[in-house]
């Protein structure tokens, strides 16, 4: 299913980048998936397999009239192809080739308490510098790291917490017999 996602992102992408339309087809995409997540009735509409997909697709565009036309086409085309349910997973990989394309790093910053946004803005201005890359980041809350941070960027992992030391302290000492 991933290579369905992935295709049609790749399609939206191209084609947006193709027409200058990137910013406005992003941020119109973005506020559909808002959408999808904050109205329960829209996600059980998409993801309905007994209701016809053009009837789905007619209310879709009734949705976005008035908006980006290439995005617009786009949805109605994704939800008749009955690919409305997973418009989340092809949102991802659209963000993630915007990203790749701007050169932009996404990174998940873990702590052990809230951060206030001055002390988050220190750290991704230091990873910023670090990587030379604009920065792109999520922010969760673990109280069990008990310190310090963990960072998440694909699948590179830093991991600077006191229960990430612990852990690495109590294998080397088993490991040491």
């Amino acid at each position: 299913m991933a290579v369905v996602h992935r295709t049609y992102a790749r399609a939206l992408f191209e084609a947006a980048k193709e027409n200058g339309r990137l910013a406005e087809v992003r941020e119109e995409f973005g506020d559909f998936v808002a959408t999808i997540d904050e109205v329960p009735q829209l996600d059980a509409l998409l993801r309905d397999p007994q209701l016809d997909s053009r009837a789905k697709a007619n209310a879709v565009a009734g949705l976005v009239e008035g908006g980006d036309q290439q995005f617009r086409n786009f949805l109605v085309l994704a939800v008749e192809k009955k690919r409305g349910a997973q418009l989340r997973e092809i949102h991802r990989e659209f963000e993630r080739l915007v990203a790749a394309d701007e050169r932009r790093l996404t990174v998940e910053l873990t702590t052990a308490y809230e951060l206030s946004d001055e002390e988050a803005q220190q750290i991704l201005a230091k990873i910023e510098q670090a990587s030379g890359r604009p920065v792109d980041a999520t922010r969760t809350v673990d109280p069990d790291l008990i310190g310090g941070i963990v960072l998440q960027a694909g699948s590179m992992r830093v991991d600077a917490s006191v229960r990430g030391r612990l852990e690495r302290l109590r294998t080397q000492l088993t490991t040491a017999r």
